[in-house]
Formats: structure tokens, C-alpha cells, sequence
């Protein structure tokens, strides 16, 4: 499964393959959705694609989503978003980044800059809903394209559960409650959803295969 506008959005699975990355082009301009790997990686998928970085977004400060952000920002001197509710997780767990054999993330030279949620345009183009989704970590964000009807979920939910919340900030209430919150939103049915590990789905496929992508 593909998101309809292969022009502007493209699912990226960067070594080592673990985390479902987004790499989103405007013109010649591009933006990052949670850069998993390695900072020269992304560097050789620009160059490859005739693009320039701008932008860097995050779902949630897990070094699994946020490996690359710190050296990318710095090297093409571009902002990186997060909640700030989530500051204090940038350098927590890299031991995961050991087991990949990907550098540890430095918290002391690490600048996101933060991003609350409601409507923005990434890349000055294309709309976005930012949408507050705390429980796996406190500041969890969702990010919604209403043109293109795509939702990248992070690790809220998944095509047939949730994300962990026995994490330091996670808080199991907290988590359904988002949950339940992108359920009441009443996307279109046939929205796109990019989770943060494992395969896609749809709107329709988390209601039809998802037994705790409901209200409460």
C-alpha cells in the first residue's frame, strides 16, 4: 500500500529497517517526518532526489524517531519540531540506538524547536493538522494532511494495536483517550495512515481490524 500522492509523500524505511519514516517534497523542497537512521543516509536520499531539506518534524521524542534529527538540522541548518513536552525523552533509551549500531543521540547539542497543536503549512504548501496525542509519551503528537488525506500516526496506534506506554512519561488512560480522540475525529474512511512501525492501513481497515480504534 502507497499514499496516493507519490509526487509529495513518500514512506521511507531507512537502515537499519525499523522505523517507518516520511519524506514529504514541495517543488525542489523537502520535509522530514520522524528521521530514523543515520544523518548521511538522508543526506545521499536528498541528493538522489534532487531536493533540499527545510523542515523536520517529529511524532514523539523516541531516539527511534529521532536519530537523524539532531545531525540533519544541524548540517543543513533547518529547524526540527516536537512537542517540548517530550524534550526531556532526547537521549533516554539509546541503548536501542547501540543495538542498530547507530550513534547515540547527544540531549546537550539537541534543538528542537517546539510546535503545538492546530493547522500550519509545511513547506509553506501544504496544509497540516497537528493533532495532540500524549500516553505513549507525554508530548505524542499526529499529524493530519486534510488535502491529501494522510495521517501519520507515530506509535499511538498501529494497524492492529497501540504503542507501549510502560515508557517513562507513558500513561495507559492517557493513550486511549488519544486513541479514541483520532477515532471521533470522523476522518474520511479511505484516509491513509502511516503508522510508525509495521504496515499501513486505512481509516476504514483500523475500525474494520483495530479492536481499540474506538471511542470511549
Amino acid at each position: 500500500m502507497q499514499p496516493k500522492n507519490q509526487n509529495k509523500f513518500e514512506i521511507l524505511r531507512m537502515p537499519p529497517a525499523n522505523t517507518n519514516s516520511v519524506l514529504v517534497a514541495c517543488g525542489g523542497n523537502a520535509a522530514i517526518f520522524d528521521p530514523w537512521g543515520r544523518a548521511d543516509d538522508w543526506g545521499r536520499v536528498l541528493n538522489e532526489r534532487g531536493l533540499t531539506l527545510r523542515e523536520i518534524y517529529a511524532t514523539h521524542g523516541h531516539p527511534d524517531h529521532i536519530s537523524a534529527a539532531v545531525d540533519l538540522a544541524r548540517e543543513h541548518n533547518v529547524p526540527w519540531y516536537m512537542s517540548p513536552a517530550d524534550n526531556s525523552l532526547i537521549g533516554w533509551g539509546n541503548e536501542l540506538l547501540d543495538f542498530f549500531s547507530i550513534p547515540h543521540i547527544c540531549a546537550h547539542s539537541a534543538n528542537p524547536s517546539p510546535i503545538m497543536p492546530g493547522r500550519r503549512n509545511v513547506l509553506d504548501c501544504i496544509p497540516m493538522d497537528v493533532i495532540a496525542a500524549p500516553g505513549h509519551t507525554p508530548g505524542g503528537l499526529c499529524f493530519y494532511f486534510p488535502n491529501e488525506k494522510i495521517l501519520l500516526t507515530g506509535d499511538t496506534v498501529f494497524h492492529d494495536g497501540f504503542g507501549r506506554y510502560d515508557f517513562p512519561g507513558g500513561n495507559q488512560q492517557i493513550l486511549f483517550q488519544s486513541i479514541s480522540n483520532l477515532y471521533t475525529l470522523n476522518l474520511p474512511a479511505d484516509t491513509y495512515v502511516v503508522h510508525g512501525h509495521g504496515p499501513d492501513s486505512t481509516i476504514a481497515g483500523l475500525k474494520e481490524s483495530n479492536p481499540y480504534f474506538r471511542a470511549i
